[in-house]
């Protein structure tokens, strides 16, 4: 498969997706809100605001973003029809930090912002691998991770595995949302009952006791307290993913008085630049290329 040459005029944002936050920063950027900002900080400080069959052209029926940042979202591939956003798209791997950095020069990127899924530690830490290979700015987009409030009645465990080892403890009647790619890990527990929602079927191995759940979010906070007392969950097992998105669930249980189960999150790149928020990643953006 033959590179893209590199485009020489303008920026060219490459976001590591797969998350809310990153489909929000691309809608942005295709919508030409780091163009606009970045005008504007120029008018204020008085200085200029200054693929091949791989990458997927953007739809013609989207309106144009501006000519000054092209925006590209890549994509790991793990859901079958994943929510394409704006601007062009990636599907697949890279090969590694050296397989992300030749795609990164080939292709002209100017900027690189790591807006994976909190859980997605490889990715993250090819990231920064790639970033140092090609001296391109590395910004990482991580959503605010979640803390138990008063009525939460939360156990921590530190990888799945752990989460595994401490549920049958808990309840007997579980609610997985810790993704159908680590199913594997509970597929041990005979006693347990469990509940997995997701958008693909999970594969196996997985636990015996096993009714899964074909859906979509976002889901509100009535969806699960729906959920929670037609299937009788007296355990809810999360990752701490963070974000709005998936707080309801946390909600409906602390309503419920059920115990949840959090597995915390992987170790994180040190030295990194980072955002909390797609205001923060565009702030950041502007600042970092002005200067």
């Amino acid at each position: 498969m033959s590179a893209e040459p590199a485009r020489a005029a303008g920026r060219h944002v490459l976001i590591l997706g797969g998350t809310t936050e990153a489909r929000r920063l691309a809608e942005a950027l295709a919508a030409g809100a780091l163009a606009e900002a970045a005008a504007e900080a120029g008018a204020e400080a008085g200085a200029e605001a200054g693929a091949g069959a791989e990458v997927r052209p953007r739809d013609p029926a989207s309106p144009p973003g501006p000519p000054a940042v092209r925006v590209t979202t890549s994509l790991a591939g793990r859901v079958a029809a994943p929510v394409l956003p704006p601007g062009e798209t990636r599907i697949g791997g890279f090969g590694g930090p050296a397989g992300l950095a030749r795609w990164i020069t080939a292709h002209g990127v100017t900027d690189l912002v790591d807006a994976t899924h909190p859980f997605a530690e490889r990715m993250s830490f090819n990231a920064v691998g790639a970033a140092a290979r090609t001296g391109v700015p590395l910004l990482a987009l991580r959503r605010p991770g979640w803390t138990p409030g008063p009525g939460d009645a939360w156990t921590f465990a530190d990888s799945l595995a752990d989460a595994a080892t401490v549920l049958p403890g808990l309840g007997g009647r579980a609610f997985l949302t810790t993704g159908r790619m680590g199913l594997h890990a509970f597929a041990h527990l005979t006693d347990t009952w469990f509940l997995v929602r997701s958008v693909d079927a999970p594969a196996a191995p997985a636990p015996p006791r096993l009714e899964v759940l074909l859906d979509r979010g976002p889901f509100t906070l009535e969806d699960e307290r729906e959920l929670l007392a037609r299937h009788r969950i007296d355990v809810l097992v999360t990752k701490d993913s963070g974000g709005a998105a998936t707080a309801p669930k946390l909600a409906a249980a602390r309503e419920a008085g059920i115990a949840v189960l959090v597995v915390r999150r992987p170790p994180v790149p040190e030295g990194v630049a980072e955002a909390d928020s797609v205001a923060g990643a565009l702030r950041r953006l502007r600042y970092d290329h002005a200067h």
